[in-house]
């Protein structure tokens, strides 16, 4: 088994495949993927996954999967960022939908109370009514049964 580099360039080539985003866990061949280290003049040192299958037969420049293990990680974050974001907005959205949810519930409270409120001043007055109207009829009685005496 080899530990060179397949690739000396700073940045992982596309393969014909496709590109993985973020740590591969399979080659597109079925094999799994090996973290190892380059041995190169170029990259001394830093970190890559390589398909074992590659690895094991010590092929290159072939179209088995080949990533930096830093571009990877950089991939990672970058996709867990963009969860993050999304479930921030899910979370805001939801908190949103709760406070409309529960103005709605305390406007119709409200109302209710307000409405019953407006009704007891309403029969309240209309008591006050009655009352006034009883005076004034046993006042315009009192009156003419008066002017009938006189």
């Amino acid at each position: 088994m080899s530990n060179e580099s397949g690739n000396s360039s700073g940045t992982s080539v596309s393969r014909v495949r496709g590109r993985v985003v973020g740590v591969p866990k399979r080659c597109w061949c079925g094999e799994l993927v090996v973290s190892l280290m380059s041995k190169s003049a170029a990259n001394p040192y830093q970190r890559y996954y390589r398909c074992a299958f590659a690895v094991e037969r010590k092929l290159s420049n072939d179209n088995h999967t080949y990533k930096w293990v830093d571009e990877a990680l950089v991939d990672e974050i970058e996709a867990l960022t963009c969860r993050i974001s999304r479930l921030e907005h899910t979370i805001l959205a939801e908190s949103v939908e709760e406070k409309k949810k529960k103005l709605a519930e305390l406007e119709m409270k409200l109302e209710v109370e307000v409405f019953a409120r407006v009704e007891e001043v309403v029969n309240e007055a209309k008591w006050e009514i009655k009352k006034v109207m009883r005076i004034v009829f046993l006042g315009t009685l009192a009156m003419l049964v008066l002017s009938k005496l006189v």
